[in-house]
């Protein structure tokens, strides 16, 4: 490979354009900084790089499904079970060109393009509250998050502002209300239930979940509201959730201050050993082949929580034999997912006559119920929600039909019997030994070191679940459900796709990796702000933090830049 000196100095390099690279290269931009975003993948245009996003189902060669020769290529990608059909593959890895090992099973979920996972992400916007951020410290687990609600909470706000999120409004404290567009509606059945759980219960409320789908009259620019089409995953053509091609990297670029580069493989972060700084980052670029070191002022990682972790574990020099800012030992260590697939399914009788208009692509959200109080014991710590929803039956029943003819036909042009399911989403504590490594001895075909995982849910966890499955069966069966039946599949980290930790937060650089504005303790000119960051997972769906985080330290970093502290 051929070896480069770019001789221009950034004031900041953003690594990733996902969910928070694509905040991180927003606000800095902004606020006027000449900003280099490095995105490993391919270019990924809003609008005309989506290739499925009109194409109905029969369009399909095979009909949404994954073919034989493509299955091979992911693997693992397929393992979830959900990522990789026809619609939607070609967001997500070769596995067989990125290759990772498994001392204990984990599924890692990638898309390597600009955008990353903001295009397939679930757009649930939930936020974390003070039972949150004080667990570890009331448990003596782990260690203390380095902030609290009231640190966050307004960065919260610019967010949700920004990206336009439905919700209602509940009023609870574990579940701070945020900035909504008007919420998109429950169906009929999801209202019977709605209205059971109140009758029955005290303490457990359902509601529509809190989606970044557009909603109302406010414009956001180059957006329009949501068509209800319910493709996500394939890109919105009508900009109608958010994500980074949509919203933050087109803000970015209408400042005039951004430098997009794609195919740039961003293997080490360069360590000034007499300045105590970083001075730029090392890449490889993956059309030309060339090796290419960028200068800046700043350093934000944003290339999700395992890439950007493995850069920082890469990112060897005398001062830091183990990895960048890794002075604790903690860098790789305290890997959480959500576990779920466990919950309950049921049919229900007297809605014959009712039907709903449209593919809505949210699901109702029963928040978390469970340990609010001290005084609350259970076998297990922490918590979990509900996501769910109710249908009629389609076409494919038809399967069970023991018919033919004309007389099926005109039977499945009917819309078929009512079902409703929701599977649990629990928190996973912090366990030091859930951990990624390099592995050396193993390199992909740039000759950097590939990722080992060794990570697993534990008792808590395992208990939590048995709860999760008795209490989905016992509110259907309260709410008068019939053919009521509990599931609890097997889960592995990695599967909910909300992989956190390995970089977390705290207050003592003995035992965290990052000080409270998501600075590394060692190196104050490297910003970590995508789930790495994470001290505990909590129970919500996580994107809607990194985002937050980001917002908040790039401010921080502008103002150190402009005080000259870096």
């Amino acid at each position: 490979m051929n070896t480069i000196d770019n001789t221009e100095i950034y004031d900041a390099i953003v690594i990733g354009t996902g969910i928070s690279g694509g905040w991180a290269a927003k606000e800095l931009c902004e606020q006027g900084l000449k900003v280099l975003v490095l995105e490993r993948g391919r270019m990924v245009n809003h609008i005309t790089d989506y290739p499925t996003a009109t194409v109905d189902p029969w369009d399909f060669k095979y009909r949404g499904l994954n073919n034989n020769n493509d299955a091979k290529t992911q693997l693992k990608q397929e393992r979830s079970g959900y990522v990789t059909q026809d619609k939607s593959k070609h967001w997500f890895v070769n596995d067989l060109e990125h290759p990772y090992s498994e001392t204990k099973r984990f599924d890692w979920i990638r898309g390597y393009h600009v955008g990353g996972r903001s295009i397939t992400w679930g757009r649930q916007c939930l936020r974390l509250s003070d039972l949150d951020f004080e667990a570890n410290k009331k448990e003596n687990i782990a260690v203390d998050w380095p902030i609290r609600y009231k640190d966050i909470a307004p960065w919260y706000d610019k967010v949700e502002e920004f990206i336009g999120v439905s919700g209602e409004k509940l009023g609870l404290p574990h579940l701070p209300d945020g900035i909504f567009s008007p919420p998109m509606d429950l169906n009929c059945v999801e209202d019977e239930f709605r209205t059971k759980i109140s009758k029955n219960y005290s303490d457990r409320y359902l509601t529509i979940g809190r989606f970044a789908n557009l909603t109302g009259d406010k414009v956001h620019v180059g957006r329009s509201k949501c068509m209800y089409r319910n493709r996500c995953i394939r890109g919105c053509p009508f900009g109608a959730y958010f994500s980074s091609n949509s919203s933050t990297l087109p803000a970015a670029q209408r400042t005039g201050n951004m430098t997009l580069r794609p195919h740039s493989i961003v293997h080490k972060i360069v360590y000034d050993t007499q300045k105590k700084l970083a001075t730029g980052v090392e890449i490889i670029d993956s059309e030309s082949h060339e090796k290419i070191t960028f200068s800046a002022k700043i350093i934000f990682c944003c290339a999700s929580t395992v890439a950007s972790t493995a850069i920082l574990l890469n990112s060897t020099s005398k001062r830091f034999p183990n990895g960048l800012g890794n002075d604790s030992g903690e860098l790789g260590h305290n890997l959480m997912d959500h576990h779920f697939k466990v919950g309950a399914t049921a049919t229900i009788e007297g809605f014959d006559d009712k039907f709903y208009t449209g593919r809505r692509p949210a699901s109702f959200h029963i928040p978390r119920f469970r340990n609010l109080k001290e005084t609350e014991k259970h076998n297990f710590l922490r918590g979990y929600s509900f996501q769910g929803s109710a249908s009629r039956t389609g076409w494919s029943r038809a399967i069970k039909e023991l018919s033919f003819g004309a007389d099926l036909k005109e039977e499945l042009f009917k819309p078929g019997p009512w079902k409703i399911g929701m599977t649990g989403f629990g928190e996973c504590l912090p366990y030091h030994e859930n951990k990624m490594v390099l592995n050396h001895k193993k390199l992909n075909e740039w000759g950097l070191p590939t990722v080992d995982f060794d990570c697993e849910f534990k008792e808590n966890e395992k208990e939590m679940r048995k709860d999760m499955m008795q209490e989905a069966v016992k509110m259907f069966k309260a709410a008068g459900f019939k053919n009521v039946a509990g599931y609890d599949e097997p889960c592995f980290p990695g599967n909910a796709i909300h992989e956190m930790g390995t970089a977390r937060m705290g207050r003592d650089p003995k035992t965290s990796v990052l000080n409270k504005n998501n600075q590394l303790h060692s190196v104050l000119n490297v910003y970590v702000t995508d789930g790495a960051c994470m001290t505990s997972a909590a129970y919500q769906n996580p994107s809607l933090t990194y985002m937050a985080l980001t917002a908040r330290a790039a401010k921080h970093a502008v103002d150190q830049l402009r005080n000259k502290k870096f």
